[in-house]
This record gives structure tokens, sequence and C-alpha cells, in this order.
């Protein structure tokens, strides 16, 4: 792996700098506390080609690299996560149609997703089952040349804004295996039986909408159904490398903005006649969070180009989500800390970072679900 990054990344990531300064800082605190989608931000993502940017070009995408993706991501976490999530997620449920669609599902679904018309989500999750995804009861039936899907589907991202979903359903309750039977169908959000209900006050990414789906009758095509009936399991646990690798760079970002808030409140505020970051205690908690952040970014980093090369990464991809939300959260409750009391209300933006942060630890996989994967592969595989 080579670590210097390349003048095209580097430009990137200069002009996520503009947009996020310009577009996003403004208007973070507004939208945290109405808990409101930035749409409008949202849209303008889109025309610089931030929504679905890991998309084909030949399907209208940036088509960038994984660990492009990544830089993007911190970039704009760094900036603000909620916000940041809003962009990053307006393609989920699209690896599985770039992986295993049918031509014509490529170009239904992920054109207005490249092109920021459509916004899609994945629906895997339910009431009753999070980390045990095998799990999963709601049922699709074949009737005629239609899928009959009901169940509940929850914490959906772009649950009530989204224009379609990929959702993991039961398509063969008597297949044998703990893992057969499941199949991955496209939901449109405008079919009959359709519902979603918004779920308000979460403890952080607020701006990011977050929904319970309801699956009554809900009728789609044949055709919706993507790659190979009963065999979506294994399909969608392909993709967790990926999606763990973007969490990690999500706990990154939020490392790096809540490092830079602390640095310059530290900077700024004086206490006892001089600036606090003329004092040990205060240097030594910048060392170490811009230390952690540093070796976070480098596992992350190393985990995105590993994926593009494509390696078997299950181990790496785990370890660098598990550390980088780790890190995340760690550093966001220093950040606070050298604020003070200044740190405990609004007014500064390490207060949304603590809060946001925690999410890293539990969406794509639990802290405790990494854990559990990184010693299996050890087990497996050695060391």
């Amino acid at each position: 792996m080579e670590f210097g990054l390349t003048d095209e990344q580097r430009q990137i990531r200069e002009e996520i700098q503009r947009f996020a300064e310009n577009e996003i800082v403004p208007h973070a605190a507004e939208y945290d506390r109405e808990e409101k989608f930035p749409r409008d931000i949202v849209d303008e993502a889109a025309e610089m080609g931030l929504t679905g940017a890991h998309i084909p070009m030949e399907y209208g995408g940036a088509g960038y690299s994984i660990l492009d993706t990544a830089i993007i991501t911190e970039e704009l976490f760094s900036y603000d996560p909620g916000i940041a999530l809003s962009i990053v997620s307006t393609s989920f449920g699209c690896e599985a149609i770039m992986n295993f669609g049918t031509e014509d599902q490529k170009e239904r679904f992920l054109e207005p997703v490249a092109a920021g018309e459509k916004i899609s989500g994945a629906a895997i999750s339910e009431p009753d089952t999070g980390s045990d995804v095998s799990s999963v009861s709601t049922r699709a039936e074949k009737d005629g040349d239609e899928w009959v899907i009901n169940g509940n589907k929850m914490w959906i991202t772009n649950g009530s804004v989204g224009d379609f979903f990929v959702v993991l359903c039961k398509t063969d309750p008597d297949a044998e295996g703990r893992y057969n039977g499941f199949s991955q169908i496209v939901v449109e959000s405008d079919r009959d039986g359709f519902e979603a209900e918004k779920i308000s006050g979460k403890l952080g990414i607020r701006a990011s909408d977050t929904a319970e789906l309801v699956f009554d009758d809900v009728r789609v095509p044949e055709e919706n159904l993507i790659g190979t009936r009963d065999a979506a399991f294994m399909q969608q646990m392909q993709f967790f490398d990926e999606t763990r690798v973007a969490v990690a760079a999500q706990g990154v970002g939020i490392a790096k903005g809540a490092t830079r808030a602390a640095l310059e409140y530290a900077q700024d505020r004086e206490q006892f006649g001089k600036s606090i970051s003329e004092f040990q205690a205060i240097q030594h908690k910048l060392a170490e969070m811009a230390t952690d952040t540093e070796a976070a970014r480098n596992l992350t980093y190393k985990a995105a180009w590993n994926v593009d090369q494509g390696e078997d990464i299950t181990k790496l991809a785990s370890m660098a989500k598990e550390y980088a939300s780790r890190v995340a959260v760690d550093v966001a409750d220093e950040a606070v800390q050298i604020h003070g009391g200044a740190g405990y209300v609004d007014d500064f933006p390490v207060e949304r970072f603590y809060r946001d942060a925690k999410i890293t630890q539990i969406y794509e996989g639990t802290t405790e679900i990494q854990k559990n994967v990184i010693a299996r592969e050890m087990l497996g595989k050695g060391f």
C-alpha cells in the first residue's frame, strides 16, 4: 500500500472542504435542532457528484474507488456527521444492484440516484432483529408474476425520504440451513401498502432521516428481485466489508472534526492570564487525540485500499470499524472536556460530535460483533 494520496485525491479533499465550509457549517446546528433532512444541501452535493459517488460512470456516477469514498466520507463527517450521512447515504442499498442486478435494474435504479433525482435505502434490520441478520422475518411470497411483501423494518436510513429500498426478505421459510432462503427485492416507496414512520428523538445524526417501514401486502413485479432467489444472505454479507470501512471513515472524520474544534478553542480560550493551549494537560490531550485519529485513519485507509485490490479483508474491515468508532467516541469526549462547560451546550460543534460519535459503534454491526468477527477470522486463519 502506498501512503501518499494522488493529486486527484488531494483535489477531492480540498473541494469537499470548501463545500462543507460554505454549505454545511452555517446550517449544521439548525438541521440538528430541527431533526430535518437537509434536502437542499443534498441537492447541491448531487451537483458535485457526491451522491452515488461509487456508482460506475456508465450509470452516471463518479466511479470513485472505496479509498476515494473513504476520503470523501471522512471530510464530510469532520464538519457535521448528520448532514454528511444524509449525503453519503443517498445510495444505500445500491451495492446489491451494482453487483447482482440486471442491466435493466442498473439503468432504472442506479442512474437516478447518481443524478441526485432519487434516494435509495437498505432495509435489513427489524424491530426484533439487529445483529442477528439471519432472524429476519419479513416475508415475500410469489403470486403470479409479482412478489407480495409483509413485515416491518426498523432503524432504516432515509426511511421517510427514500424513493426505493433494497429489502432483505425471507422467500423460502422452509429452506434448510440458517442462512438460506433469503432474497433481496427492490420496493418503491409509492407502492400501495408501504408506509414509513419517521423516528425522532435520536441521540445524534439528527439531520439524517431514520424511520420504521411497514409492508402490508406490498406488491412489486417479479423483475424487482435482485440476483439469485434465496441466496441473498451471503450476497449481503459481502457488502459488510465495504460498509464497515465506510463507518470507519465516518469515525475518523468525527475524530478529526472534534480535534480541530478542540484545538481552535484551546488556542482562543484564556485562563489564568494565558491560552489554555499553553497548559501541558491540554497539550497532552490534543497530542493523544491527534495520534489516535491518525492511527485510525491509517487503519481505515489500508482497509479501503485492500477492498479496492479485491482482497479478503473481513478481519481488517472489522478492525478498522471497531477501532475508528472507539477513537471517535473517545476523542469527542476529550474535545468536550477541553471546552469545559462550553462543550456541554450547543454553542460549539463538539457537543454535536459527542452525540453523533456513538452511532458508529452501533450501526453496520456493533462493537461486540466486530470483535466476534475479528476473533473468528483469527481462529480460522491465524494471525
